[in-house]
């Protein structure tokens, strides 16, 4: 049994020291990107570098504390604190105050407070309490339901704050869930989404339909390597296809040939299903499923991305994805990150010598764009281990987390590993181009007390959590 006194004995310090390493290289690079020759002292509080000084102060205290906490305390207030933060999120587009677009922070006197960023550990904590109970069964309609209700609550109302970036994070839980016995299938409709979001985005959704509705029935056929069947869906297909595009032809009709396209899936899906339930073919029914539910996706994203969605979301896609070019406009945040990462060549051009970020051309370079401050000044070598300590510190939680005989202290180690990696790998990604900018900071980088206290809290609860990996954890 583990002595309480002993906890510090117990802590990964190796953890600890690249966090500590993080936010110290974060604080000189937020120092470089907003150098005021008039302000030269890093410590000078009415600067943004001297804030984040105290922010970063707050964090240790932060961090202390919650390793001083009962491990215990996690697990028994794990969904007193999911619900605490969940009211405060409700709170938020009451009494909240609206900043870049977004109305996702409660303001407390010259303090901002961004409840979205304490939901993801809070989130994680009640995941982690909800899969390591005595009756949890993964497959259980019951268990499926209720982890849906965990992970689409918070993402409504933070969706409900115009807060995007945030609510697509919580998307990497589903990484954790398959370490926990998800079905993979989950995950292959997952990346199926995003595969028929693009093709949507780049090609009309008629010809997108038509991608699917061969590529089903090729896989149709791979499955049992039956030809028979697959001619007869085939023939199905066309012929309801064919009927209506002539009736509406005859009749000099305007319908769209892409709701005869829809009709004909709808009705070879059907013809299909049945006989598959009837037959008790289930992965036939689960082809079905997913097509069919690919073709309304494919269907509905084209209506949402031209009703529904802003024009600057929807400019951010386009530039994304290369079907429109506007540099001094919606690309001019990515552009002018590539040409500063881009200049600082192997060794950079040294500290406080970066033109791009010193002349303010890169908006947003100390929270969101940050990555392109060290790219800049610290060149190849620098980003290279800036990426490199992420890496190591994600090795090292999955590697914390596998050591680990509690089931809670797995689930929340792995959930803690997913939100680091999903913002390291979207942050650096919108500072190279290769990610749509979503407004993510760079954990422990990026300027701002609440993502940093989110961030401290979501890493050390966890190695709190491992520190009493000789004991037991029961509920």
């Amino acid at each position: 049994m583990e002595k309480k006194n002993n906890v510090w004995e117990n802590v990964d310090w190796i953890t600890i020291g690249i966090y500590l390493a993080m936010m110290f290289i974060g604080w000189i690079n937020i120092y470089a990107a907003v150098y005021n020759e008039e302000h030269k002292s890093i410590f000078d509080m009415t600067q943004v570098y001297g804030k984040q000084l105290m922010w970063i102060g707050a964090a240790v205290f932060i961090a202390v504390l919650m390793i001083n906490t009962d491990s215990k305390f996690f697990v028994t207030f794990a969904f007193p604190i999911y619900i605490a933060i969940t009211f405060l999120l409700i709170l938020v587009p009451f009494i909240g105050t609206t900043i870049n677009g977004a109305k996702s922070w409660i303001q407390i006197g010259s303090f901002s407070l961004q409840p979205s960023e304490f939901m993801k550990m809070a989130t994680s904590l009640a995941l982690a309490r909800y899969i390591s109970s005595y009756n949890f069964k993964m497959h259980s309609w019951k268990s499926m339901a209720t982890l849906a209700g965990i992970l689409f609550i918070p993402v409504g109302l933070i969706f409900l704050q115009n807060d995007t970036g945030s609510a697509i994070v919580f998307g990497v839980f589903l990484l954790v869930l398959y370490r926990e016995g998800l079905n993979g299938i989950v995950l292959f409709f997952s990346f199926l989404i995003v595969l028929v979001f693009i093709l949507t985005m780049i090609l009309d959704p008629f010809i997108t339909i038509l991608i699917l509705t061969v590529a089903a029935f090729i896989i149709n056929y791979l499955m049992k390597k039956k030809w028979q069947r697959t001619v007869i869906a085939i023939s199905v297909f066309v012929g309801v296809f064919t009927f209506f595009y002539l009736l509406n032809y005859f009749l000099q009709g305007t319908v769209d040939p892409l709701y005869f396209l829809m009709f004909a899936a709808l009705v070879t899906c059907t013809v299909f299903f049945i006989w598959a339930m009837v037959l008790k073919k289930r992965s036939l029914a689960i082809l079905i499923g997913i097509y069919f539910g690919s073709v309304l996706f494919s269907v509905s994203v084209d209506y949402v991305f031209h009703n529904i969605m802003e024009e600057h979301q929807r400019n951010r896609i386009n530039e994304l994805l290369g079907i429109q070019s506007d540099i001094h406009g919606t690309g001019y945040h990515v552009n002018q990150s590539k040409i500063a990462i881009g200049s600082g060549g192997l060794f950079g051009k040294g500290f406080l010598q970066g033109t791009q970020t010193k002349f303010d051309f890169v908006p947003e370079q100390s929270t969101d764009f940050i990555f392109c401050t060290v790219g800049e000044e610290w060149g190849f070598l620098g980003t290279t281990t800036v990426v490199c300590l992420f890496l190591g510190l994600l090795m090292r939680i999955i590697f914390l987390a596998e050591r680990n005989r509690s089931r809670f202290s797995r689930v929340y180690g792995y959930c803690v590993a997913v939100i680091l990696f999903f913002h390291f790998a979207v942050n650096i990604g919108m500072t190279i181009g290769l990610a749509p900018v979503i407004g993510i900071p760079l954990p422990f980088f990026s300027y701002g007390g609440s993502s940093l206290w989110s961030f401290t809290v979501l890493l050390f609860v966890f190695i709190r959590l491992d520190a009493s990996r000789f004991e037991q954890l029961s509920f």
